[in-house]
Formats: C-alpha cells, structure tokens, sequence
C-alpha cells in the first residue's frame, strides 16, 4: 500500500478542509475552499456524513464545484446515532465531544491510505486546514504524519486574542467573576482592550465563578494551539481589527487576515464572469422573502435571525414578537423550527393578525441576499461572526442580542468600537426596549448610523478588491500552499 508520508513532489498541492458541523463554521470555510480551488489549488472538503447528507438533500452543492476539477467532497463519521439531534447549541457541543474522542484515529487512517483524500491528478494531502476548534488534534497528526497544519478560526479577532489571554486575566485576578454587581468591572489584562472589555463582554464560557472550570481550560488550551500550526487564518480585515492583530501576531507570526470571505469570493466570481448563485446552507432556504422584499419601501425592514444554534424561551420569544408589533416597522424573521427547545413556539394569532400587512416569516432565509436588499434597513442579530460581517459588507446597521460564546465580545465591538450597531447587552429583554432600539435604529439614529456603516463597508470593499489587504493576503497564502510539495517541507 501507498502511504501519505510516501508520496512524491511531482504532484499539484491538496488542501484538506476539515470544518466543525454547524454552519457557520462550513459556510466560511466552503468560501475559502473555493477561494483556493479558483487558484488552481486542489481541495478535499471533509464534512461529517450527516452534514454532507444535509447538503446533498437541500442544495447543489456537488454539481457546483463539479466545475472545480480538483474539488473533492468527503466524508467522515462524527461517533453519534444516526437518529441523534444534531441542531441547537448543546447538540452541537455533543457532537464535537464525539469527535474529538472519536476522529483522530478515522482521519490519521484516511490519511495514511493512499488516494483516500485524493484523486489521480493530486492523491495526497500536502497541507490541513482545521477548524481551529479542532487545533490540538489537528496538530497531533500534522506532527505524526509530517503534514503542515493551518487553523481557521471563525471567531473575531479580538474573540481569538480574549481566548488566548484567559490565564493571564485569571493570573491578575480579575477573574472569577464575584456576582452581578461585577458585570460592568473593567477587564484590564488583554492588551488592546484596557478600555473596552467589562466582564459581561467576555465570551459565555469565561462569566465564571470557579477558575478551575474544565470548559474554560479546554477552550484556552485549543487556542493556545494556534501558536504551535504553521499559520492562522482570520476572517477579517485589517481596518477592522488592526490593532487587535498586531497583538495577535506577537504569538501568532504568520496570521493572514482574508475577509471579509463572502465578499472576496464574490469579487473574485465577478471578475471571472460568474453569477452564479448557490446554497451553502445546510437548511432549506425559503427565497418566498425575496419576492416580499421586492414589494417593501427603500430601507424600510428589519430582518431578524438569530443564527443556526440559538434557541430560546417562549416568554423571550414573545418579547421579541410584542416589541417588534409595538414597533410599527415592516420586519422578515427567520423562525427556525428548533428555535423554541421543549416548549410551544406558536405564535398567537392575535399577534400574527396585528403584523399580517408588514410582517413575513420564514424558516430560514438566503442571508447574504436579504442583507443586500435595498429593502432591508436594519438587522436584530445574534451577533455572530458571519452575519456581523455580512451586515458589515451590506451597510445594514445591528441591534444585538447576543446568545453565547463568542457574540457577547462582537455586540461590544459593533456597539462600542465601530459604532454599527447597538448592544442589548446589559438591558432585560422585554418588548419596550425592543421597541425602542427597533426604531432608535431605524427612525431616530438612522442617519448616524448610515454615516459609520458606510464607512466601514467601504473599507471592508477596498480590503477585498485588487490590492486590498485581504486580497493580497489571499495570494500569499496561495503561494505558500504551492510551495508545500514534498515531505518536511514548511511554509515558508
């Protein structure tokens, strides 16, 4: 049998993507894959069995990168139940769990196999682009198999650089956090943020009362990681986070900044006449909205998602529902069916009745495009970091109501930093307030907000476009991964 660590320099390089299963994290990675395979870079994608199925069922996705001839889709096992849940945020925990416990010998094994992750034209993996999330396994075999390893975070900047300096807050004791009363305490130990970070800013997992919290010193450890991959890879952009990365490269020296991905992909589409449109979701996408948009005034709509995991309370949910009826504004929800866990998510129909003309509901919606819509004036979010930056690119200001992990230090930034956008953080979830902020945003401070989004979109637009920082970037790291060839070679 061939092996992986047998093969020879005559072939082209193979990028082997290995994503965690949840959306967010497939949909960048999937914009960075087909960045690479325009560039003549071959690519094997490897998702779980599930999430390919999911991909299989509810898009194109295999005729798409058909037209790349070295694009090659994958499969691995993630250990659970074919009929376990796997949407949700504590599902997806579960199935990282299983694979972390499970994956190392599957892919190792797949690797060392020859062809297994390759074709004729480039049958082994020359580099790994791991989820960061998934940073010390990679690394584990990246160091037994002597193949270069890549992290890709999906997380913000400065959501990386306040993981990378948890022990060094908890050294200054300014973690664990006492109680309530020390919510708005100023974190003073992450270079950068003297100023900004409060305590209820930190990423979930860090708002602890015990230091000795295993989660916490997992999380901290993957990150840690990133110093030891031969580069780390951020969806940003300089103008963005630029001081934040100067910080981060002084552990993390090759740190390339390529975003924001779904505008550089969309830029580069279009300089190869491209248009065309395609799913990366792994939900069914209802474009039933689009045509509804097309019916509603200039910059007239809220758009509400709360991204692919969250889930929430009936009584939140309600809230939500009565503050945006209060509200009198035109709005597009995406209302998943897992978004209300256990209970009963229907809405009343004396409620639906009150928003009949001016609402539309979905259960879930072509993001990009909806941000784009000349329609959409606004955006409630949970402050993820791929709708951050959509609505960023699409010049849509936020109201953020963050869930977990890392969407409490991105509502910070868009509220406090960048001034795109304003942060529930802080305030009790109830119907006035968000009545308030729905037309704060869309009515009283519309024309403020107009002036920092535009701006910031117009650099995020010049980060990606022929000699931006992204741009160049992108084409660094293309070099590098050609000239991994052979064994033991490193990026240079």
């Amino acid at each position: 049998m061939e092996h992986q660590t047998d093969r020879k320099p005559n072939f082209p390089p193979r990028v082997l993507f290995f994503p965690l299963p949840a959306q967010g994290h497939i949909n960048a990675m999937l914009h960075l894959a087909e960045l690479l395979a325009m560039a003549d870079i071959d690519v094997t994608f490897l998702n779980t069995d599930h999430v390919q199925g999911q991909l299989q069922q509810r898009t194109h996705i295999q005729a798409k990168y058909a037209a790349y001839p070295g694009f090659l889709f994958r499969t691995i096992p993630d250990g659970l139940p074919k009929d376990e849940p796997r949407s949700g945020e504590q599902s997806i925990l579960r199935v990282l769990n299983s694979m972390l416990k499970t994956t190392k010998p599957i892919l190792k094994d797949m690797l060392l196999s020859g062809g297994v992750l390759g074709s004729d034209r480039s049958p082994y993996v020359t580099c790994i682009m791991a989820d960061g999330i998934f940073g010390s396994l990679a690394n584990e075999i990246g160091d037994e198999l002597n193949i270069p390893v890549i992290h890709f975070r999906t997380i913000s900047a400065c959501c990386f650089w306040i993981y990378f300096a948890i022990p060094d807050i908890i050294k200054a004791g300014e973690l664990p956090i006492r109680g309530d009363e020390d919510m708005d305490r100023i974190i003073t130990r992450v270079p950068g943020m003297e100023a900004i970070l409060r305590c209820r800013d930190l990423p979930s997992f860090a708002q602890i009362r015990d230091v000795e919290d295993p989660q916490l010193h997992r999380i901290v450890e993957v990150t840690r990681q990133s110093a030891r991959a031969h580069a780390l890879i951020l969806n940003t952009f300089e103008d963005l986070e630029g001081p934040i990365l100067n910080h981060i490269r002084t552990q993390c020296p090759k740190t390339y900044t390529i975003g924001p991905l779904h505008a550089l992909l969309k830029h580069k589409l279009t300089k190869r006449l491209s248009t065309t449109r395609s799913s990366k979701s792994i939900f069914e996408e209802d474009r039933s909205c689009i045509a509804w948009l097309d019916s509603q005034p200039l910059k007239s709509v809220i758009y509400i998602s709360f991204g692919s995991l969250t889930v929430m309370t009936r009584d939140t949910l309600m809230e939500f529902w009565h503050g945006l009826v209060n509200s009198n504004k035109r709005f597009l929800w995406v209302m998943r069916e897992d978004m209300v866990a256990g209970e009963d998510g229907e809405i009343p129909p004396e409620l639906v009745a009150a928003t009949k003309e001016r609402g539309c509901l979905v259960g879930w919606a072509p993001q990009e495009e909806v941000l784009a819509h000349p329609s959409v004036g606004g955006f409630l979010t949970h402050s993820g970091w791929n709708s951050t930056l959509e609505s960023i690119v699409a010049e849509v200001p936020m109201i953020c109501w963050h869930n977990a992990i890392d969407q409490t230090i991105n509502s910070r930034y868009v509220g406090e930093v960048w001034k795109v956008g304003m942060d529930m953080k802080g305030h009790k979830c109830d119907r006035e307030i968000v009545a308030k902020m729905v037309n704060d945003l869309m009515v009283e401070k519309r024309e403020e907000f107009q002036r920092c989004t535009a701006e910031m979109a117009r650099l995020a637009k010049l980060s990606v476009d022929e000699g931006g920082s992204s741009y160049c970037n992108l084409d660094q790291l293309i070099e590098d991964l050609r000239s991994v060839q052979q064994p033991g070679m490193s990026i240079n």
